[in-house]
């Protein structure tokens, strides 16, 4: 019973909130109609004539274009303003209470929702006004009811910027989470591909070793057959003792990989051939996803490379692309960091450069940026890939500030 009570008012809150237009119309009816009968009741009360079209008519201009007044906030209050100043200047009863409410509405979503320098500029125009009103000899106001409306003007301009200064500083922490997210996806991701990397690189070895094993024995077991047949015997059960441990290590080595991909939820669709410069563009795209202004940029005509080089200058890429976002520094400034990516294809060399200027190395400073401890090689890595294959890589700050990767990778295969 008690979760009934409070489910009504939390779904008349949602309706609310999907609706704004709707709850800001339904805002401006009420405060006309207690206007209205304020304005009523004032008259009567006081034995004053009854209101005028013009009075009726003023109070219904004034507070009925509140329902547009978080869509076109500016020109809703230089209404409400224009009108409530021309209400307190005419000779009408003197409602303190409800006739200025709209004025403190529509002042409080100009200040919600403009820019502050506009929200100042009118608050100043505002408070001229309620002054210059005051002094109008056909209004019966007095120093309490000035004060009073000044004090409520006021107020709604105060709880309107308040409420602007919020709803940034949320946005901004959305927009952090948002990207700490994409951030933690990208890690996430990169250390399942170098996992499952070094993984393949281990089943690699034991399948050389174990087959390259069986393959001998197996060569000399036909010559040993002839000359010592009980050592023929023990070379065929050393073949299948090999078999079976290499059998035992690809089975530790899968079920590794197996709990790896349960781990991470994948479904094993993404177990795909190894990337290469055919995924670049994606790569790029991530980071910039991740915040960074990243661009890629391709030189010459692309041709299918050898695939050891083609995985190490993806793996270069990644790794500069990385190091990249790691140092380009708070949330708020990755939008202004730029990455590029360039990729030059030529007769016999292909050249990779990778160049940001985060915050990591500022112009003139002192050694290369390392990546961050735990992070993998880095730039050991990267100088690895390109001595395998016999090319030339330099890293180090650029001159106009940020980071540099250089290399240079021939096309013909490993040196």
């Amino acid at each position: 019973m008690e979760s009934g009570k409070t489910a009504g008012p939390m779904a008349f809150v949602a309706f609310v909130k999907g609706r704004p237009l709707v709850a800001d119309a339904a805002l401006g009816l009420l405060l006309a109609v207690i206007s209205l009968l304020a304005l009523v009741f004032q008259a009567r009360s006081e034995h004053l004539p009854e209101p005028t079209p013009a009075a009726v008519a003023l109070v219904l201009l004034i507070n009925l274009p509140l329902a547009l007044r978080r869509r076109y906030p500016f020109g809703v209050n230089l209404a409400v303003g224009a009108l409530s100043a021309l209400y307190g200047a005419l000779p009408y009863p003197d409602l303190v209470t409800p006739v200025p409410l709209g004025g403190v509405v529509a002042l409080y979503s100009l200040a919600a929702w403009c820019d502050r320098r506009k929200a100042v500029a009118v608050g100043v125009v505002a408070a001229l006004s309620v002054v210059l009103v005051a002094w109008v000899p056909q209004t019966d106001s007095d120093v309490l009811d000035f004060a009073f409306t000044t004090v409520l003007l006021a107020a709604g301009w105060v709880l309107g910027d308040s409420a602007r200064i919020r709803r940034a500083h949320t946005a901004e922490l959305e927009e952090r989470a948002a990207w700490l997210a994409r951030e933690r996806d990208f890690e996430a991701r990169r250390a399942v591909t170098a996992e499952r990397a070094r993984i393949a690189r281990e089943l690699h070895d034991v399948i050389a070793h174990h087959v390259s094993m069986m393959v001998v024995q197996a060569e000399a077991g036909p010559v040993v057959a002839e000359r010592d047949p009980a050592r023929a015997a023990h070379a065929f059960d050393a073949i299948a003792g090999v078999g079976r441990q290499a059998l035992v290590e690809m089975r530790r080595l899968l079920g590794v990989l197996r709990e790896e991909t349960a781990d991470t939820g994948d479904t094993g669709d993404d177990l795909v051939p190894q990337p290469g410069m055919a995924q670049v563009a994606g790569l790029v795209e991530q980071v910039r996803e991740a915040g960074l202004a990243a661009r890629l940029e391709v030189e010459g005509r692309a041709v299918a490379l050898p695939a050891g080089v083609d995985l190490s200058a993806y793996r270069i890429v990644q790794e500069a692309l990385t190091n990249a976002v790691k140092h380009a520094g708070p949330s708020v400034d990755r939008a202004r960091v730029p990455v590029r990516v360039r990729i030059a294809y030529g007769d016999a060399h292909l050249s990779i450069e990778v160049r940001d200027h985060g915050r990591g190395s500022p112009p003139g400073g002192d050694g290369p940026r390392e990546a961050a401890p735990g992070s993998g090689h880095g730039l050991a890595g990267m100088r690895e890939r390109v001595h395998l294959f016999g090319g030339e890589l330099t890293a180090g700050p650029a001159p106009d500030g940020g980071f540099a990767v250089l290399a240079r990778l021939p096309i013909g295969g490993a040196a």
